[in-house]
């Protein structure tokens, strides 16, 4: 009975896999016959490849930006829409909207607001006076990556609240009433009771949201296409530009293990960060 899931399975997922470690062994340019050069890909990623470097550095930044800003907001949220009531349902739902929609919907919408001539964004600024924070956010190198963070933490933020508030949910409320008693204040209890109780929740988004930030390329590629000059480039870009662009197969294949192995990595720290607070062995 589970052959035909297994069948699928492993058609879109596990033949897809095992043929990119294939081709990164390989020089292909997708038409000829590929040739095989060992470790050479993986090589000159590591010794000379400025730009994958570069890169690199561009999703750790951009990573890094949206985990703190995402989790920060979403656990600030879940807290004040913790209760079932009508009015904090609703706005779970207005903040889970965004979720739904698809990642080129919103880099459109959000590329017509950062808009330099007749974005909201900037006739806000100028409306209230301050011309000079009137920027052109995505044509400009210095912005660019911000300013898709910022698209990413307003797509996926209502998401995580979602995670939040199904985890502070389990907090036992007798800690609360008990600490009520003692003369907590509420940012005691927060301290205290639910910064605690939540951090199995946050490994969660924690880990989720660094996954979201490593495959963000509808977002980017719908805003900027990694420009100008490569600095809104993410790892995913690149790789998509290096086979599709540049017809290196076999080097986007190397390129790809890299990203799997960073994220792994990435996530594997943040758990065992995690545990350590929470005195987990």
């Amino acid at each position: 009975m589970a052959f035909p899931a297994f069948a699928l399975y492993s058609f879109l997922y596990l033949y897809p896999s095992f043929s990119n470690i294939y081709y990164s062994f390989q020089r292909w340019d997708g038409v000829t016959k590929p040739e095989f050069v060992g470790l050479h890909n993986f090589t000159y990623l590591a010794s000379n490849d400025d730009l994958f470097m570069k890169v690199l550095g561009n999703n750790f930044r951009f990573s890094f930006i949206v985990v703190i800003f995402q989790t920060l907001l979403a656990l600030l949220f879940a807290t004040f829409l913790l209760k079932n009531t009508k009015t904090t349902v609703a706005l779970r739902i207005v903040f889970f909207f965004p979720t739904i929609l698809s990642s080129v919907s919103v880099g459109l919408i959000w590329t017509f607001l950062y808009d330099p001539n007749f974005g909201f964004i900037n006739a806000m600024f100028k409306a209230v006076g301050l011309d000079g924070l009137a920027l052109n956010w995505l044509g400009d190198g210095k912005y660019s990556l911000y300013a898709i963070a910022l698209t990413q933490i307003w797509f996926h933020t209502g998401q995580m609240v979602v995670i939040y508030v199904a985890g502070l949910q389990q907090i036992p409320q007798e800690l609360y009433e008990a600490a009520e008693v003692d003369g907590a204040s509420r940012w005691q209890q927060f301290k205290s009771i639910t910064w605690p109780m939540a951090l199995p929740t946050t490994a969660v988004v924690v880990a989720y949201t660094t996954i979201q930030t490593f495959r963000a390329f509808d977002l980017v590629y719908s805003m900027t296409q990694g420009g100008p000059l490569n600095s809104s480039d993410v790892l995913v870009t690149l790789i998509y530009n290096t086979a599709f662009s540049s017809y290196k197969w076999g080097y986007a294949s190397a390129q790809s293990i890299i990203l799997v192995f960073v994220v792994l990595l990435l996530t594997y720290l943040q758990r065992r960060t995690l545990r350590i607070n929470t005195g987990e062995k």
